[in-house]
């Protein structure tokens, strides 16, 4: 077979697995969101730089916890879990000039505080009033959501 046929045949296969990447992520949103309480959701995962460290997801509410998935990756379980009871919102702010580029569009940087020390996360306004609601609505004796 000469050079360009194979140079044709590998260009057609990596097209083909970066359509079947593609649909799989479509088909895994759409399994994560079946049962509602999804939302976009990015996790500063490194704070050591300024702006830095954002990474783009997905949040799910199951139970009294908050379930984070990251947007590019296939994995059927969350990468990160915080309990509603560990969980206490600090404050929000507008994401900076360096962060505006790595997160989704009018998204707002929520702090918390929790167990393993303080953590970002940024959300929509919208989605941000439904996580204040979900924090408030933890059983007496449970977290606090200052």
């Amino acid at each position: 077979m000469p050079l360009w046929q194979w140079i044709l045949d590998s260009a057609g296969i990596l097209l083909l697995l970066v359509l079947l990447y593609g649909l799989a992520l479509v088909l895994r949103r759409r399994a994560l969101s079946r049962d509602g309480g999804c939302f976009e959701l990015s996790h500063r995962a490194r704070t050591d730089r300024p702006g830095r460290g954002w990474v783009l997801g997905l949040g799910r509410y199951a139970g009294d916890d908050l379930e984070w998935f990251r947007i590019f990756s296939l994995a059927p379980r969350p990468r990160r879990r915080w309990s509603r009871s560990e969980l206490s919102y600090v404050g929000r702010r507008e994401a900076g000039a360096g962060e505006q580029m790595a997160l989704y569009a009018d998204h707002v940087v929520v702090t918390l505080t929790s167990a393993d020390g303080e953590v970002e996360m940024a959300m929509s306004p919208s989605s941000l009033m439904g996580f204040q609601s979900w924090l408030e609505a933890a059983p007496p004796g449970g977290g606090s959501a200052r």
